[in-house]
C-alpha cells in the first residue's frame, strides 16, 4: 500500500468535508493509496489548531507557500476561497504534487488557463471538485443519458436554491465580497449546475443572462476565532459596506447539440436550504433529480405503454448503482458527505493506476467560460458565443 502526504488548504466547511472524505476513503475503497493528514493550512492559528485536532491532522501551518514546497508533501488539497485556487495550484504543481482543488476553479478564464497550463508542464495529476457528479443518483442518469434510454436531448433545466444569507443584518462575508469569490450565487451554484449540464448534455455554445442584488449593504463582518462558526456583525455596531456580488443569476444556454437549457442560482430563495434540482427531458424519455432526495432518480419512459406510463421513482441503493457496491447492502442510503468520499477514491484511485482523473482542470476552463461569458452577457444586456 503506498501512502500519499496531502497538505489541505482551507479548514472550515470544505476543510471539514474533504477530511472526513480522506480519513474514510481507504476504509471503503481499495485504491493502492492510503492518503495521510499530513498538514492542514490556514491564516488564523486557534481555530487551525483546533481543526488539526478535530479532523485527524498530524501538524498545522500558517504558511501556504512553505507547505506546498514541502519534499514530503505529495498532493495538495485546496479548499480555500476562490480568489486563492491560481496561486496555490500553480506553486502546486510547480512543485511536482498532484492536486485537487474545489470548485469553483478560479476567478477568472484567464487564471484557468495559467493554471492548466501548470499542470500540463509539470505532469501532475489534477482533479476539480465538483461532488455531484459522485452522486449515485446522477452516475445513474449520467448512464441513462449515454446509453439513449432518453433519447436526443431537447431541454436541460436546473435549479440551486438557497436562503442563507436573507437577513439583511447577515454580515457581508468573503462570500459576498467580488474580488474573493469572483462573484455570488453565480459563482458558489451556478457552477455546479454548469458543471452538471457540460457532463449530462455537452458543450454549451451561447448564454444570455440577467442577475441581481437585492441587499446594496451588509454588517462589517467580524473574525470569529471559534472553528464552529461563521463570522458575524458586531451587534449592529459594525460599520456597513457595500455588497458588489449576485443574490442571484439566472441564464439561458443553448447547446452544441442543439439542446437548450435554463439556470437559476439564488440565495433568495425563503425555505430552501440547499435545493439542487435538475431535469432532462428527451425524445424518448425525461430524467429528474432532487438532491433533497438524494437517493432517488425519477425516469420517464415514453415508449411505456400508456396504461403503465409515468415517471417511475428508482431507489438507486442497488450494487449495480454506481459506487454503491463499496457502501452498504442494498436499500441502505448514503448521504452528503459520502460524495466526498466517492471523489476521493477516483482521485487517488487514477494517480495509483496513472490515469487521469474527471472532472480535471480541463473541465474547470469549460466550466469557467461559461460563468465568465453569462458575466459578460449581464454586461452587454445581449448573447454571448463561448469561444
Amino acid at each position: 500500500m503506498k501512502k500519499l502526504n496531502v497538505a489541505l488548504i482551507g479548514y472550515k466547511f470544505m476543510g471539514k468535508a474533504h477530511s472526513y472524505a480522506l480519513m474514510s476513503c481507504q476504509f471503503f475503497f481499495k485504491t493502492g493509496i492510503e492518503p495521510v493528514r499530513k498538514v492542514i493550512v490556514g491564516r488564523h492559528e486557534a481555530p487551525l489548531r483546533q481543526a488539526a485536532a478535530d479532523f485527524g491532522w498530524e501538524e498545522y501551518a500558517t504558511d501556504w507557500r512553505e507547505v506546498v514546497n514541502r519534499p514530503d508533501i505529495d498532493v495538495v488539497d485546496i479548499a480555500s476561497p476562490p480568489s486563492t485556487h491560481a496561486e496555490i495550484a500553480i506553486a502546486a504543481a510547480k512543485a511536482g504534487k498532484h492536486i485537487f482543488c474545489e470548485k469553483p476553479f478560479t476567478v477568472t478564464v484567464q487564471e484557468a488557463e495559467e493554471v492548466l497550463r501548470a499542470v500540463k508542464e509539470a505532469g501532475v495529476k489534477h482533479m476539480i471538485g465538483f461532488n455531484y457528479r459522485r452522486v449515485p443518483a446522477l452516475g445513474l442518469a449520467k448512464q441513462l443519458v449515454e446509453s439513449g434510454s432518453i433519447g436526443r436531448i431537447y431541454h436541460f433545466r436546473a435549479t440551486y436554491l438557497q436562503d442563507w444569507i436573507m437577513d439583511p443584518n447577515f454580515p457581508r462575508i468573503w462570500k459576498l465580497n467580488r474580488a474573493i469569490a469572483g462573484s455570488g450565487a453565480h459563482h458558489e451554484l451556478n457552477s455546479h449546475i454548469i458543471d452538471l449540464a457540460l457532463w449530462l448534455v455537452g458543450e454549451i455554445v451561447r448564454v444570455v443572462g440577467t442577475d441581481q442584488t437585492f441587499i446594496k449593504e451588509r454588517p462589517e463582518p467580524i473574525e470569529s476565532e471559534e472553528l464552529s462558526t461563521m463570522l458575524t456583525a458586531d451587534g449592529g455596531n459594525s460599520r456597513m459596506v457595500p455588497v458588489d456580488v449576485d443574490d442571484t443569476t439566472l441564464f439561458l444556454a443553448r447547446f452544441a447539440n442543439g439542446a437548450v437549457g435554463t439556470f437559476e442560482a439564488t440565495r433568495f430563495a425563503s425555505g430552501r436550504r440547499n435545493h439542487n434540482r435538475i431535469e432532462i427531458n428527451g425524445s424518448k424519455g425525461s430524467i429528474v433529480f432532487d438532491l433533497e432526495d438524494m437517493n432517488r432518480l425519477l425516469y420517464y419512459n415514453a415508449e411505456d405503454s400508456k396504461a403503465v406510463a409515468g415517471f417511475r421513482s428508482i431507489h438507486v441503493t442497488e450494487e449495480c448503482h454506481p459506487y454503491i457496491s463499496h457502501w452498504w447492502p442494498p436499500g441502505h442510503s448514503i448521504g452528503y458527505q459520502n460524495t466526498f468520499v466517492n471523489q476521493f477514491a477516483d482521485f487517488f484511485k487514477a494517480i495509483a493506476e496513472d490515469t487521469e482523473p474527471t472532472p480535471d482542470f480541463e473541465d474547470g476552463l469549460e466550466n469557467q467560460k461559461v460563468i465568465e461569458a453569462v458575466l459578460q452577457s449581464i454586461a452587454k444586456e445581449s448573447w454571448v458565443e463561448i469561444c
